[in-house]
């Protein structure tokens, strides 16, 4: 029985970062190409859900494992400057971009580690939990980062991990379908309830696909790749949309 759980441990981080990134370019295209609510749309959108909590896991793994946090938080700070305007050409100008909240995140761990005083670390961690209220994945991601750093990788304690987080994420959808989308109790909740499903995925892939292992070749590559994507993407489905609002005009 071990031997075929370990057997099932097929996926390096390296994999599972290229399939959240096509998760992420799914749920993106959705959105701004797709009609709103459309079945196709739906579907595309709550893919992409597999990407920020996945995301906050490796978060927790590079934090722990990096060579030079310093370096590491740098790296943060300026891809979320530089992803700002295409996120914001591409969306909106009046929030944040996924790196602005990873870096809060990182923010939030660093100040778990360094800071002594109990009522400064537990103030300055609200404080920045708050902050992320004005990025993407406001306060889900910074919850689900710190349950993942405080789970210590214990496999019970990850899975607990994702089930809040999936319910913080589920309570907000819920809430922004009935506000904004105008849908009655029911269809909020059904709508709620799928559009998690990404992060179920996620916790599915990590706790029992995910060998820990990097990809033996192309490491650096790879580092890099997942980092300028995000704003890489953005940019170019920004110029798709450009081009094709010319054409029909």
């Amino acid at each position: 029985m071990e031997s075929s759980r370990l057997n099932m441990r097929v996926l390096n981080r390296d994999a599972i970062k290229y399939i959240a990134m096509s998760a992420m370019l799914l749920n993106h295209i959705s959105i701004m190409f797709l009609p709103t609510g459309s079945l196709l749309a739906l579907v595309f959108e709550y893919i992409g859900y597999f990407t920020a909590p996945t995301m906050c896991f490796f978060l927790v793994e590079g934090y722990r494992y990096t060579r030079s946090k310093k370096r590491y938080g740098r790296r943060l700070l300026i891809f979320a400057v530089i992803s700002q305007i295409p996120f914001g050409l591409a969306f909106q100008f009046d929030s944040f971009n996924m790196i602005y909240t990873l870096l809060c995140c990182f923010l939030i761990l660093a100040v778990r580690e360094t800071v002594r005083d109990y009522s400064l670390r537990t103030v300055l961690g609200i404080c920045l939990t708050l902050v992320t209220l004005i990025g993407d994945w406001a306060l889900t991601a910074p919850v689900l980062t710190i349950l993942f750093y405080e789970s210590g990788g214990n496999r019970r304690s990850l899975i607990r991990g994702y089930m809040v987080g999936y319910a913080l994420f589920v309570f907000s959808m819920v809430q922004n379908y009935m506000m904004e989308s105008g849908c009655t109790v029911q269809e909020a909740v059904f709508l709620g309830f799928s559009s998690g499903m990404g992060i179920v995925v996620s916790a599915v892939v990590i706790v029992f696909f995910y060998n820990g292992k990097r990809a033996q070749r192309g490491a650096a590559f790879s580092k890099w790749f997942f980092y300028v994507f995000y704003p890489g993407h953005l940019m170019v489905l920004w110029g798709i949309g450009r081009f094709l609002l010319l054409e029909v005009m």
